[in-house]
């Protein structure tokens, strides 16, 4: 299994930056990518981000050039850095393991989460 923790998440205003962090231990040669989810209030989860082992990185559109994804492969942890944030990325942000094919998929359990709560 793999076991994920979440940190980094807080209160801040708009227009100001976070980056949250993920901590993966215990079986993580069974995932060969990383990602990050979020989920607001009434909403579905959605995929925010997600990393191959290799470095290939999907942002998706709605925090595309806002946003950025990365790894640090020595620490087993993935970053999401999220600048210029909007009270529209309130939310409960989620760390994940899974495998990349053809687009990600979810394998592991999920973190915690961290809030992320973005004023105006």
């Amino acid at each position: 299994q793999v076991r994920l923790v979440e940190s980094g998440g807080g209160l801040v205003q708009a227009g100001g930056s976070l980056r949250l962090s993920c901590v993966a231990s215990g079986s993580i040669t069974s995932i060969n990518a990383m990602a990050w989810y979020r989920q607001a209030p009434e909403k579905q989860r959605e995929l925010v981000a997600d990393i191959t082992y290799g470095g290939i990185t999907n942002i998706a559109d709605s925090v595309k050039g806002r946003f950025a994804i990365s790894r640090d492969s020595a620490k087993n942890t993935v970053y999401l850095q999220m600048n210029s944030l909007k009270p529209g990325d309130t939310a409960v942000y989620y760390c994940s393991g899974g495998w990349f094919n053809a687009g990600y998929h979810p394998l592991t359990n999920w973190g915690q989460g961290t809030q992320v709560t973005v004023s105006s």
